[in-house]
């Protein structure tokens, strides 16, 4: 899923900044549940990649497997319009003419790491 910010001029994935006090786990919950008005079961973590960015900060970005939804889910989605105006579901294979090169690297390696099992650290979206 990719969503589409109404404040980014990219597509994106749900996610955001921890709160105080918040694990990693815990903020892609709430992030979730805020931007898309939906619960679902974050699994286990895919992807930890280290992201340098000059304007904010290097950071350490997690990505979670957020399963697959049911309908239910999917029929509840009820974007947050301060944040988002739309979602589509797209095929892995076509992630890189989809949205930022380091974005879509790092979906690539969580994908891959969702199929074989593993977890991934990776430093700007590139396995070390």
């Amino acid at each position: 899923m990719l969503v589409d910010p109404s404040y980014k001029d990219y597509r994106d994935i749900p996610g955001g900044y921890l709160e105080h006090g918040e694990t990693p786990r815990q903020a892609a919950e709430r992030e979730v549940a805020e931007e898309l008005g939906i619960h679902p079961k974050i699994g286990r973590l895919l992807v930890a990649d280290w992201a340098p960015n000059e304007a904010e900060g290097d950071k350490v970005l997690f990505l979670f497997d957020g399963g697959t939804l049911t309908t239910d889910q999917l029929n509840a989605i009820h974007l947050n319009p301060s944040e988002l105006v739309g979602y589509h579901f797209h095929d892995i294979a076509q992630i890189h003419g989809l949205t930022i090169p380091r974005l879509a690297r790092r979906l690539v390696h969580a994908h891959a790491a969702h199929r074989d099992g593993s977890t991934r650290y990776l430093e700007h979206g590139e396995r070390v």
